[in-house]
C-alpha cells in the first residue's frame, strides 16, 4: 500500500471519521434571526454578494471549526504512526564455526572427549551473528548467521558421531557462507587426511580470518578393527595396530575368539563363524577410542534357505552352482511327486510335460502366497506352468544379441553371452532383466502376492552363460531375492552412508526412531526396518588413525574482524504530530477565550 511508505499503522487513519460528526453538527446548528435594516441595505447591493448558498457561507466563515479539525487531523494522524526513513549504522561481528563431528572426536582424554573439548571452546567464540557447519563425511550447514543465543542452542544439539570426517569439504563450506569480514574457526582434531590445508589456504586468499583449534589429546597406542568381509556364513576381522609397541588382542564373536599379535603398524586377519542373528565382534583390551574397537554384525535369523528343484532331467550345472552356496539346503525331487510346503524356494528345471502334476504346480502358487518364491528354467518343449510362466512362448528363435541389462541386484555387473537358441515370447507381467534385441526377455522378475517369480530364459543346452565363473554367482543372488533374504555384505554397512527404505518407513536406529525413505547410518550399532536387521560400523584406516601432528603456525589473529553495516530504519514522528495537535489545542482555548465563550 501506498500509506505504507508513510505510517506504520495506517490503519489509524480511520479516526479521519471523526471529522464527519463535527461537520455535521455545524450545518445543523440553527441559523441566528436576521433583521434587515434599510439604512445598510445599500451596502449589500453595492458587495454584490447574494445568500443563495448560506451552509457553505457558514463554514468558510468558522474559523473556529477550522481548528477543530486542525486538531483532530493531527491526533488522528498521530495513531498512525508517520515515520521518516534515516540511516543507521550497525557494527557487526560474524563468526562461522566449523565442529568436527567424526568418530576420532570421540577419544577420550583427561576424563571427557576431544569432542566435549571442542564445543566448550565453540561456545566461548559464538558472537552477535554465527554460522555453525558440522564436519562430517559431509558437511552440514546446521545454522546459518544466525543469534547468539541462536548459535549455543545449535551448539547443545550436536553430537560425536561414528562416522568418518571430511574435514577439507566444511571449510569450503565454511568460505561459501562466510561474510566478507568473517572470521572462520575450525575446531578438529585434524586426524583427517583430506587436504583440509588446501582449503584453509583458499579461504584467506579470499581475505578471511581462519583460526584453528586442535583438539588432540589421547589415542596414542590405539588398536582397532578397520575393515572385514564376508564369505558364506563367515566374517573375517581386520586389525590395525596404530600404537608403537606390539599389541596383544583377542577377537571375539558369539562363542568364538583368536588372539592376534600385531606389531607396531601391523595389520592382522581374524575369521569367525557369524551366528544365527548377528553378534559383536569385540577386540578385549579397549584403549582410549573405543569405537573402532567393536563390529556389529547382522545376519538372518534362519540362516538356511531351503531350497526344492523339480527336474526329470537333472541339470548339473544348476544343482552344482546352488550346492555351493553355505546357506542353501538343496533338494532335489523328480515328478511325479507330492511337495510339502517347507521350502523357502522353488526351482522348475528340465521337466518333463507328461510327468509334472497339477499339485506340484499349485505347490508354486502357495509358495508365493505364502512370501517364498518361484523360479522358473526355460525348455524346447515347457509344461503348462499356469500363470507361473511370466513369457509366453511362441517359438525357438536363433542367434539373439543382448540388447540390454538392467541395473538389478541380480543382474549388476555380470555379464551374460547370448545363446544360439532361446524362447521368443512377449512379457506377460513383471520387470525384464536381461533383454535380447527383438525385446524378449531372457531373464524376468516378477512380485506377487507376498512372493516372488524369476522367469530364467537361457536354454542351458544352447547356452554358455552355464560355463562362466559370474553363473554360481547369478544363482545366488537369484536364490537370495526369492527367498526375501539379504546377503551379509547387503545386511553390514559403513557408517557414514545411507540406508534406503520405503518412504514415511519407520527405523529404530541406536538412538532411537527415524523414518524414511533415507536414514544416514550416523551410529555405529543395529537398524530394524521391519522384520530385517542392518549393521552399521566405522570401517576406516583413516578415522582410526587418531594420532595428528601438532599445528605450527597457525597462531590466533591479534584482531577481531568487524564490519559497519549502513542500513535505512524508520525514525516515527508520533510525538511531533502529538505537539501539533496540542498547539492547535490551546490555540483553540485561545480563540474562545477572545471570542468570549470561555
Amino acid at each position: 500500500m501506498v500509506l505504507d511508505e508513510f505510517f506504520l499503522a495506517p490503519l489509524g487513519l480511520v479516526g479521519l471519521l471523526g471529522v464527519i460528526p463535527l461537520i455535521v453538527l455545524y450545518l445543523l446548528r440553527p441559523e441566528p434571526v436576521r433583521k434587515t435594516l434599510p439604512t445598510y441595505r445599500f451596502l449589500t447591493e453595492t458587495a454584490g454578494r447574494n445568500a443563495s448558498n448560506p451552509l457553505f457561507d457558514r463554514l468558510l466563515r468558522s474559523l473556529l471549526l477550522v481548528i477543530q479539525l486542525l486538531a483532530i487531523v493531527a491526533l488522528v494522524v498521530s495513531l498512525a504512526t508517520p515515520y521518516v526513513l534515516v540511516p543507521e549504522s550497525e557494527t557487526v561481528t560474524e563468526t562461522v564455526l566449523v565442529v568436527d563431528i567424526s568418530a576420532s572426536m570421540g577419544v577420550r582424554d583427561d576424563g571427557g572427549t576431544r569432542f566435549e573439548q571442542a564445543l566448550g571452546a565453540a561456545r566461548s567464540e559464538v558472537t552477535d551473528t554465527t554460522s555453525v557447519v558440522a564436519a562430517g563425511p559431509n558437511a552440514d550447514v546446521v545454522l546459518r548467521r544466525g543469534s547468539g543465543t541462536d548459535a549455543q542452542s545449535v551448539l547443545d544439539g550436536l553430537r560425536v558421531s561414528a562416522m568418518p570426517g571430511d574435514l577439507r569439504t566444511a571449510i569450503t563450506t565454511a568460505t561459501a557462507i562466510a561474510g566478507e569480514d568473517a572470521r572462520i574457526v575450525v575446531l578438529s582434531d585434524f586426524a583427517d587426511d583430506s587436504p583440509w590445508a588446501e582449503a584453509v589456504r583458499e579461504a584467506r586468499a579470499r581475505g578471511l580470518v581462519v583460526e584453528l583449534q586442535q583438539f588432540d589429546g589421547g589415542g596414542s597406542g590405539n588398536v582397532g578393527i578397520v575393515d572385514r568381509s564376508f564369505s558364506g556364513t563367515n566374517v573375517t576381522v581386520t586389525v590395525k595396530n596404530y600404537g608403537d609397541t606390539t599389541a596383544t588382542r583377542r577377537v571375539a564373536l558369539g562363542g568364538f575368539s583368536r588372539p592376534l599379535e600385531l606389531a607396531p603398524g601391523d595389520v592382522a586377519t581374524a575369521t569367525l563363524p557369524v551366528p544365527t542373528g548377528g553378534g559383536r565382534v569385540s577386540l578385549t583390551t579397549e584403549d582410549s577410542f573405543p569405537t573402532d574397537d567393536t563390529l556389529y554384525v547382522a545376519a538372518p535369523e534362519d540362516e538356511s534357505i531351503d531350497v526344492l528343484v523339480l527336474t526329470n532331467d537333472e541339470n548339473r550345472y544348476l544343482t552344482a552352482a546352488l550346492s555351493v552356496i553355505p546357506e542353501v539346503s538343496l533338494t532335489v525331487d523328480s515328478p511325479p511327486t507330492s511337495v510339502p510346503g517347507s521350502y523357502d524356494v522353488i526351482i522348475y528345471s528340465n521337466l518333463d510335460p507328461d510327468r509334472l502334476l497339477v499339485s506340484n504346480v499349485d505347490a508354486g502358487q502357495d509358495l508365493l502366497e505364502d512370501g517364498g518364491g518361484v523360479a522358473i528354467q526355460v525348455q524346447d518343449d515347457p509344461p503348462d506352468y499356469d500363470s507361473l510362466l511370466l513369457v509366453a512362448p511362441d517359438r525357438i528363435g536363433t542367434n539373439p544379441t543382448i540388447r540390454s541389462v538392467a541395473d538389478h541386484d541380480i543382474t549388476r555387473g555380470i555379464s551374460f553371452p547370448p545363446p544360439t537358441e532361446y524362447v521368443e515370447g512377449e512379457l506377460r507381467e513383471g520387470t525384464s532383466l536381461v533383454t535380447a534385441n527383438d525385446g524378449t526377455s531372457l531373464v524376468a522378475i516378477s512380485e506377487r502376492d507376498s512372493g516372488r517369480i524369476v522367469y530364467y530364459g537361457f536354454i542351458e543346452e544352447q547356452s554358455a552363460f552355464k560355463f562362466n565363473y559370474q553363473y554360481p554367482v547369478f544363482w545366488k543372488r537369484t536364490v537370495f531375492y526369492l527367498a526375501g533374504r539379504s546377503t551379509l555384505t547387503e545386511l553390514n554397512r559403513p557408517t557414514g552412508g545411507t540406508l534406503s527404505v520405503g518412504p514415511n518407513q519407520t527405523i529404530e536406529t541406536p538412538t532411537g526412531q527415524a523414518t524414511g525413505p533415507e536414514v544416514r547410518l550416523t551410529d555405529a550399532g543395529f537398524y530394524r526396518v521391519g522384520d530385517e536387521r542392518y549393521a552399521a560400523s566405522l570401517l576406516s584406516e583413516s578415522e582410526s588413525d587418531v594420532v595428528a601432528p601438532s599445528l605450527t603456525g597457525e597462531d590466533t589473529p591479534d584482531s577481531f574482524p568487524t564490519r559497519v553495516e549502513e542500513r535505512l530504519v524508520p525514525d516515527a514522528l508520533t510525538e511531533w504530530v502529538v505537539f501539533v495537535a496540542l498547539a492547535v489545542t490551546f490555540v483553540e482555548l485561545a480563540y474562545l477565550r477572545r471570542r468570549g465563550d470561555l
